[in-house]
């Protein structure tokens, strides 16, 4: 038998165990030189898979090629480190939890770029590729057109200003180190989600002492704060403001056709049973819409935040036959009041109406004309009030007798403090921009 030659098993098995110990290494290399990256760390497991060819992650567990592994490594030292960061990076930015939301090479594109961002802005030795160089030029030239490299601006730029193939793959080359194709899976992925929010926002507190008299984690803190962001749903936001009442229709569950005609044709005009044909369902009915048209607030943007509340309510019934909103436009002072009491009003505003003001923003005129409005008896049940607004304004002190919303198109965190009686929300800027592509309101 012929001696000092592996088996192709003993190759493969060899192959998994350097690939492995370099996982190790590279594991302990970050942890010495980032200690917050501790818990994040340990919320990963890597394991071998011949089946892929190169690395990929799922939230939980690291999978990767043995022999894909060796050979970049055997090019460059530093890739495992590197490849380690990218992946783990992707868990701590929620990149595989919003899959299947988004257009997948623009989503895949934008993640691996913000990723690489914040790995090339803490300068880490331990990690520098021989690519290092062209990528920040790229970084640099995509920061001046995109305004900030989160995956989720990158996103919007993208879907905005579509590149070219050869751009596209241009990008790929220099950004792109794991394959995503285990972020399609989707019940292995709400497992993990609610751990990897727990770490993003330990991370978060972590990243604060760590970088301190320090530079170089601005990529890193600005995706952290993308990702552990509080993302509401706006239709979800409209049923803060819905109401019991009685709304004229056949209650479906206590209505019986059978008897009701019986008695019709057996008695004449004697139906058996009287119909029940009022049901209390939640619909809105008294609530205002509060634009600022400060000069910060495009036109566009405004109209496409009302287009997408009006698609909202007309989409899911949330009418009243009669309602009574205020489309209040006010920048330092009220400039107009718009009262709509039925859908046909709040279209025609949609498409007609003008937006006026554009001075400096005051929030705080808006409740108390509002207030006049409760004290003239203007409203029967005023739930609540949503202001669109850029943020940054002079707010009321005194918290309203109706529920108030600040729903905002970016989070900016230089903006003032909202009052803790009020709740923030940043809107998805896609889908007002889908809203201002859309054209008028049908």
């Amino acid at each position: 038998m012929e001696t000092g030659r592996l088996t192709e098993t003993e190759k493969q098995n060899k192959a998994e165990a350097l690939a492995g110990e370099l996982f190790r290494l590279a594991r302990d290399s970050v942890f010495v030189h980032l200690r917050f990256l501790d818990v994040a760390l340990s919320g990963l497991t890597p394991k071998p898979d011949r089946t892929i060819q190169s690395a990929a992650v799922d939230g939980r567990n690291l999978y990767y090629n043995p022999v894909y592994i060796l050979k970049k490594y055997s090019e460059d030292d530093h890739y495992v480190v590197r490849l380690l960061l990218h992946m783990l990076f992707h868990c701590m930015f929620y990149h595989a939890f919003q899959y299947g939301k988004l257009e997948e090479e623009y989503w895949n594109l934008a993640s691996d770029i913000a990723v690489e961002n914040a790995i090339l802005d803490m300068e880490l030795a331990i990690a520098n590729l021989k690519k290092d160089e062209e990528a920040r030029e790229k970084l640099s030239n995509l920061k001046e057109r995109a305004g900030s490299l989160t995956a989720e601006k990158l996103y919007r730029y993208f879907r905005k200003n579509p590149p070219s193939r050869e751009e596209i793959k241009e990008l790929e080359q220099l950004f792109v180190m794991d394959d995503h194709i285990y972020w399609r899976e989707r019940e292995e992925l709400i497992v993990t989600e609610e751990q990897w929010k727990k770490i993003s926002e330990r991370m978060k507190a972590d990243l604060k002492s760590f970088s301190k008299n320090k530079t170089g984690s601005e990529g890193l803190e600005k995706n952290l704060e993308e990702a552990t962001k509080d993302r509401y749903d706006y239709g979800d936001i409209l049923k803060r403001f819905t109401v019991m009442g009685e709304d004229i229709q056949i209650n479906q569950d206590e209505f019986d056709y059978i008897y009701y005609t019986y008695g019709l044709s057996a008695y004449g005009n004697m139906p058996l049973i009287e119909p029940l044909e009022y049901n209390e369902v939640h619909k809105i009915r008294d609530f205002v819409i509060a634009l600022d048209t400060s000069a910060s607030c495009r036109g566009p943007v405004v109209q496409a935040f009302l287009k997408k509340t009006y698609s909202i309510l007309k989409d899911t019934e949330n009418f009243f036959h009669k309602i009574n909103v205020h489309i209040i436009q006010c920048d330092n002072q009220v400039q107009s009041d718009t009262k709509i009491t039925n859908e046909d009003d709040f279209h025609h505003f949609i498409t007609h109406g003008k937006l006026t003001g554009f001075g400096s923003t005051d929030f705080r005129p808006v409740f108390e004309y509002v207030d006049e409005l409760l004290g003239q008896g203007e409203f029967e049940n005023l739930k609540g009030l949503i202001y669109f607004t850029d943020g940054y304004g002079i707010y009321p002190e005194r918290m309203p007798e109706y529920d108030v919303i600040f729903a905002f198109l970016e989070d900016d965190e230089r903006k003032p403090q909202v009052p803790p009686w009020a709740i923030q929300v940043v809107l998805d800027g896609d889908e007002l921009e889908d809203e201002t592509d859309g054209g008028e309101a049908e």
